[in-house]
């Protein structure tokens, strides 16, 4: 059976931060705490067809509004008991009421036009206006700025840009991602190798690193690639091995610390007994990472 057209559909809650003068502030919170049922008479907000401002009145004094965009989504909660509380709604706009606003503000014009991208940005700049930078708390002042700030570029050097054969410079992001592409190609390169460039223009060799014992060249056959794999591999897992035996040095350094220091007996014991399995799991690190080493060098003599 299909609902009446008569009857009203069902309303989803909608809140908002309702942002007043001092001196109003404490009436409206006086009628709260007071429950009055008048309240709906001392309390009206009126918003106009544009649905960013809006005309409040409090005890018959009216005041001007806009209804502003917060930085960010905030939740509303309602409680019984002071214990329990229960989400009623997310917040992500609030009524900013000023006493010396314009009640009425003059219609803004259409942002119609021929060119989509014109009306765009107009839209982009009337939007721009309700945007509140501000959080509903004073450490929060700025926040948008501080918090949600755009990318940092690099400031270009009038030399760099003589220099420099590329039209343009390439965007933050941009050179962050190189940058990780580069540390990855690095960090699975068999070898590395690094100059310094003096001023007279002169490369002088830094250091060069390599895994001793075997250079890649293009004739390699399958047996020799295999053999490459198989040292990275061990590489790989001694480097590992090297950094848990590290942690877990330093965590029996700082139990030795506690122990020094505390003088309850119980924690004495139990600090021990948890320096003990630390120096057994030590033990045995010591004991894979010597037999990697030694299975390392077997590689390598071949």
């Amino acid at each position: 059976m299909s609902k009446s057209q008569d009857e009203v559909p069902d309303e989803v809650e909608n809140q908002f931060i309702l942002r007043l003068p001092l001196e109003h502030a404490c009436t409206v919170r006086n009628l709260v705490h007071s429950q009055s049922v008048k309240m709906k008479d001392k309390l009206k907000i009126d918003l106009l067809p544009d649905r960013r401002h809006a005309v409040v009145e409090v005890e018959d004094v009216p005041l001007a509004a806009k209804l502003v965009d917060l930085p960010c989504v905030i939740e509303s909660l309602r409680t019984l008991d002071k214990k329990t509380f229960y989400k009623t709604a997310d917040i992500s706009q609030m009524l900013v009421c000023t006493t010396d606003g314009d009640i009425h503000p003059s219609p803004e014009e259409s942002a119609a036009s021929a060119d989509p991208n014109i009306t765009r940005k107009k839209e982009r700049g009337r939007e721009k206006k309700y945007v509140w930078k501000h959080g509903i708390t004073p450490p929060l002042k700025n926040v948008r700025k501080k918090r949600f700030r755009k990318t940092q570029k690099k400031v270009p050097d009038v030399k760099e840009m003589e220099k420099s054969s590329l039209p343009e410079y390439i965007e933050s992001p941009d050179v962050e991602n190189e940058v990780r592409r580069l540390l990855r190609s690095d960090a699975e390169a068999i070898s590395t190798r690094w100059e310094v460039v003096t001023e007279d223009g002169t490369k002088e060799i830094e250091s060069q690193g390599s895994i001793p014992g075997f250079v890649i060249s293009s004739g390699m056959s399958s047996h020799k690639q295999g053999h490459t794999s198989s040292v990275m591999e061990i590489q790989k897992q001694i480097d590992k091995k090297e950094k848990k035996l590290h942690e877990i040095q330093n965590k029996a350094q700082r139990q030795k610390d506690l122990i020094m220091k505390v003088e309850n007996l119980t924690l004495k014991n139990h600090f021990h007994s948890v320096l003990e399995q630390l120096e057994i799991q030590e033990k045995k690190k010591n004991e894979k990472l010597i037999s990697l080493q030694e299975q390392l060098q077997r590689f390598l003599k071949k």
